[in-house]
């Protein structure tokens, strides 16, 4: 959705830049498409949810539309880290870059989960 009032404009050498918004679909909080530090966004930063909007198995729009939910973390060679999101109607996977207003408690839980919640009992390994 875009929006041509004023405030989500962002002035350039050659005017102004139309950045474009979206509601997040799970905590309703307007989102520019267009994050702070200057990266394209399709994750709300307050909760990290998404919406399926793109078929990145056949490419393309999605008819799905439904909410991604972040499930997890992915730290790339480069350092970077995604998102992790499945879609809560297909299951559908997909990765995201973080933003950097991004809600860093939700990301650090999502990083150390595996630690902290291991899928075995951590009293197998016995005294190391």
């Amino acid at each position: 959705m875009s929006t041509d009032n004023p405030q989500h404009k962002r002035p350039t050498a050659s005017g102004y830049l139309r950045t474009d918004t979206f509601t997040c679909v799970w905590c309703g909080l307007t989102v520019a498409t267009l994050a702070s530090d200057g990266t394209r966004r399709n994750h709300c930063p307050s909760c990290l949810s998404s919406q399926h909007s793109i078929d990145h198995v056949e490419g393309g729009r999605s008819g799905c539309l439904a909410r991604m939910t972040p499930i997890s973390i992915a730290v790339l060679r480069t350092g970077d880290w995604t998102v992790i999101h499945r879609c809560v109607r297909c299951d559908e996977l997909t990765s995201n870059p973080i933003c950097g207003d991004d809600n860093q408690l939700i990301l650090i839980r999502m990083a150390v989960r595996p630690l902290a919640q291991p899928p075995f009992p951590l009293e197998a390994f016995g005294d190391l």
